[in-house]
């Protein structure tokens, strides 16, 4: 099963692939996580992302598909994986596709996590309390921007993957356990 979670920032996309990761018993790839790990296994893309970082500048599309491209070929994403984070812009869509492709391997679906910006809003600010506010980007300001470049960078992604069939869109205001049984519907469907 090859899956991409997409949504909003805060609407539970980290909280439902560790819920699959432990019911599809596939890996979820975090583009974060896979450079971090990528950079400290000191592969050829991981050490371009290293250079560029040290430089302080973003990370390029070219190197980070590179990188979703090396991961996919570890072992265990032989039986599948659940993307997080990845693709965000049409170019990279076009990019993984390609890369699946050249794979011999295909999406299986992607899954559009929605809700209504101002409860997202509140989401964040509630977990800022629960945590003592250990994550910086836990705050509305943050939020709302975060909001604005998910609308204009990513959520073009949803008409894109509509358009290619794929995509199932489930209420990501329900609770979480609600969320992960219409997840989990939408693929058996």
């Amino acid at each position: 099963m090859r899956l991409i979670l997409l949504g909003p920032p805060g609407v539970g996309k980290g909280t439902q692939a560790k819920i699959l990761v432990e019911q599809l018993g596939i890996p979820q790839l975090s583009t974060g996580d896979i450079l971090r790990s990528a950079i400290a296994a000191k592969t050829p893309m991981g050490l371009a992302a290293k250079q560029v970082m040290d430089r302080g500048d973003l990370v390029s599309d070219d190197i980070v598909n590179g990188i979703v491209s090396e991961r996919i070929d570890q072992a265990d994403c032989a039986k599948g994986f659940i993307l997080d984070g990845f693709p965000r812009t049409t170019p990279q869509a076009d990019a993984l596709g390609a890369m699946l492709e050249q794979k011999g391997l295909k999406l299986n679906a992607v899954i559009e996590i929605t809700a209504n910006a101002d409860t997202l809003v509140s989401r964040v600010a509630n977990r800022a309390k629960e945590t003592g506010g250990i994550r910086a980007d836990d705050n509305a300001d943050v939020v709302r921007k975060r909001l604005d470049v998910y609308r204009e960078l990513t959520e073009p992604l949803v008409s894109y993957y509509r358009d290619k069939g794929l995509l199932k869109t489930v209420d990501g205001m329900a609770p979480v356990e609600q969320v992960t049984a219409a997840i989990r519907h939408a693929l058996d469907t």
